[in-house]
């Protein structure tokens, strides 16, 4: 339910956390696989009909308390003039890269004109669901599809971009200054559509050292979110121990991993709301156990100010009745 996400988003005391998975529009769903038959991933996510069926698709089988809209984290390229694809087993893939410094020079286009599709997948989402479930809208933090933008493609270490850190400490910041300025109108622009909550996905901040990620990032985050007056989640992975990184992000709540025990995060985020953690790999366990591990999530938890999510998103070969374990886990919590 739309009211139960937002208080627990509000830190407030709930009979029980509300539940939504990163990722539960998407490949596990067999459904899913029959619609994307017909369409490329760019075609499904710039089609609004296409996107807005695919993002109700989790709600029809599970009913989660927030639907999240069914977009990519590197739409906002294409402001800024970078182009991209997908390729099978490579995932994304920058047909034209940041190879040298100038390339970090970039004036970004009209981000509502030219994504125009993602407003009108919100509108009608909201227009469907109305008081029934939260609509999420999102945006990819700035490090992380700088990374994109320097690699090419994916990577584990993303070296290019911290590379161009090193080497040209001046382009770095301008490029993640450029997306920054874009993201601010992006999330903007997901709120007059209809979002009830953005989250911020600066998934691999954490290749950052905590003294980098104070200095380069944090600032910017804090500009990102503050551009909103929704409830707002930040994410990044392998920030443990730094959570406090997270909590001065200006978000309202923090999203936490997998590696991050659940009863240490309270204790250090104190009244913050969180969110999350289950590991994803356990939906491949038998639906008994991923009942028993996410209810000791919701306990470690406690009652005030939760979301209970995946530590990351669900994997593509994760069996559904698994999936509706977890969601049923939350609902019949006692």
């Amino acid at each position: 339910m739309k009211d139960l996400f937002l208080a627990a988003a509000r830190g407030e005391q709930t009979e029980r956390p509300p539940v939504w998975m990163m990722r539960q529009a998407g490949r596990y769903l067999p459904e899913y696989r029959e619609l994307r038959q017909d369409y490329t991933f760019l075609e499904a996510i710039s089609t609004p009909e296409v996107a807005a069926e695919i993002s109700l698709q989790p709600w029809e089988r599970f009913q989660p308390d927030g639907i999240v809209m069914y977009s990519d984290i590197l739409t906002v390229l294409e402001p800024l003039g970078f182009s991209y694809h997908l390729e099978s087993g490579v995932g994304p893939v920058v047909e034209n890269p940041v190879e040298t410094p100038a390339d970090t020079e970039r004036d970004h286009g009209d981000v509502r004109e030219q994504l125009w599709y993602v407003g009108d997948l919100i509108e009608r989402l909201s227009a469907e669901l109305g008081s029934k479930a939260a609509v999420l809208g999102f945006a990819g933090g700035p490090f992380t599809l700088a990374a994109y933008v320097c690699e090419g493609q994916s990577s584990r270490s993303f070296m290019e971009l911290r590379r161009l850190r090193a080497e040209h400490p001046a382009a770095f910041e301008r490029l993640l200054r450029a997306f920054t300025d874009v993201l601010i109108e992006y999330v903007t622009y997901q709120e007059e559509a209809g979002a009830d909550v953005i989250q911020l996905f600066d998934t691999y901040a954490g290749l950052l050292s905590p003294a980098d990620y104070r200095e380069f990032l944090l600032p910017l985050h804090q500009e990102i979110l503050n551009a909103v007056d929704l409830p707002t989640i930040m994410f990044a992975r392998n920030l443990s121990g730094n959570l406090d990184l997270l909590a001065e992000s200006g978000a309202d709540v923090v999203g936490l991993d997998w590696t991050v025990d659940m009863i240490q995060a309270r204790d250090e985020l104190g009244d913050m709301p969180v969110q999350g953690n289950l590991d994803p790999a356990l939906l491949y366990g038998d639906p008994e156990t991923v009942t028993d591990r996410t209810r000791d999530i919701i306990a470690d938890a406690g009652d005030t100010g939760h979301i209970l999510n995946l530590g990351h998103g669900v994997d593509r070969n994760t069996p559904t009745e698994n999936v509706k374990a977890f969601f049923e886990a939350a609902k019949t919590v006692e």
